[in-house]
Parts: structure tokens; C-alpha cells; sequence
């Protein structure tokens, strides 16, 4: 079995944010392939399902953590342990401010670069599970970042947004397959990202 988390903040307030673009890659995952109905289990709203690959249907535990961005590692060890799934077979969606709008990669342990999402994660099940990384740009100042996150998509990026949803649900195969090289490059094919800058994005121009 497999799970995989998408990260944001509970709430309707939030729903439409950056940083809630690791809720949205789950949803179009659980509408793309075969979930059953959302219920509340390991502090999280889940579905469990099937994905279909190329050694066949995989078994999937797909969850949003409702415990804020902060303390998503609470509701990811709880389930992973309750599981005995390896840190390997975590697959975790998120907002990456450090990628252009649209711009995605695929990435195994290493550190949280100031995600705090990521860090509560790696405090819960060690560093050794997997990153879809989902670039929604940098604000150009540090002191920006916050209210960007925590901003909504502006109407201009819905159409790389909405492209990279799809893409990485379409190509999930080959992640749960185990390369992840060729995830991320089938991603950046189907949704090749924007030709823009970080800053421009950030400022709703371009």
C-alpha cells in the first residue's frame, strides 16, 4: 500500500490558497482514479482507492491532514505507522515556493527548505519519503512570502494550474510504479510550465 498526502490548511478560508495546492493535486487524484467516499480518520480526511499501473492496480491511502500545515506530520505518522507503509512508499504533494509557477519536481529525503509542512513530516517518519514539489513561486522578499502562500490563485494562473493537477493525477502510474524520474518528466510534458518569472507571477502580471 501506498499513501499519499496532499498538504494545505482546513477550512474554507484556505481552500483556494497557494499553499493549499497539495489538497488540490489529492482531489483531482481521487477524481482521476478510483477512491471511495472522504471520511475522517488519522486526524485527516481520507479516501482509499486503486490506481492503476503497469504491474497492475496498486492500493492507495490517499489523505489530507486537517491538523494545519504546521502539524501535518502528526496525521501522516499516524497513519503510516497504523499501516507499517516505509517512508519510500509516502508520496507527499506540496507548495514549493523555490520552483516557478507550474515548474514541478519529484524528489526523495533530504531537508524541508523552510516547508513547514515537510519539517513536521520528517520529525514524524524520518526524511526518506518522496516530495512532489509544486511551484507556486517566490514573492521576490522574504517578508512576502506568508501573505503569498497564503493568498489565492490569481485568475491568470488557473490554466497551469488547473494542467498540473491533471498531470501529475494522469501520470501517477509511473510514481507508484518507483521512477520518479520519469513522474516528473511526464508531468512537465503534459503541463509544461509557463514561460514567466517567480516575481511576475507573484504580482498577478505577465
Amino acid at each position: 500500500m501506498f499513501l499519499i498526502a496532499g498538504l494545505g490548511n482546513p477550512g474554507a478560508k484556505y481552500q483556494a490558497n497557494r499553499h493549499n495546492i497539495g489538497f488540490m493535486a489529492a482531489d483531482e487524484i481521487a477524481s482521476r482514479w478510483r477512491f471511495g467516499p472522504e471520511r475522517a480518520k488519522f486526524q485527516s480526511v481520507i479516501r482509499e482507492g486503486e490506481v492503476d499501473t503497469a504491474n497492475g492496480p496498486v492500493k492507495v491511502l490517499l489523505m489530507k491532514p486537517q491538523t494545519y500545515m504546521n502539524e501535518s506530520g502528526r496525521a501522516v505518522g499516524e497513519a503510516a505507522r497504523f499501516y507499517k507503509i516505509k517512508p519510500q512508499d509516502v508520496i507527499v504533494f506540496h507548495d514549493e515556493i523555490d520552483l516557478a509557477p507550474g515548474r514541478f519536481r519529484m524528489k526523495a529525503g533530504g531537508g524541508a527548505a523552510g516547508q513547514n509542512g515537510i519539517r513536521s513530516i520528517i520529525s514524524q517518519i524520518g526524511a526518506d519519503f518522496r516530495r512532489g514539489r509544486m511551484g507556486v513561486g517566490h514573492p521576490g522578499e522574504k517578508e512576502l512570502v506568508m501573505p503569498h502562500v497564503l493568498g489565492d490563485f490569481h485568475k491568470a494562473e488557473q490554466p497551469w494550474l488547473q494542467a498540473l493537477l491533471q498531470a501529475c493525477a494522469d501520470a501517477l502510474p509511473f510514481a507508484l510504479g518507483g521512477d520518479d524520474e520519469r513522474y516528473q518528466g511526464e508531468v512537465l510534458r503534459l503541463a509544461p510550465a509557463p514561460k514567466f518569472s517567480p516575481r511576475q507571477a507573484a504580482r498577478g502580471e505577465g
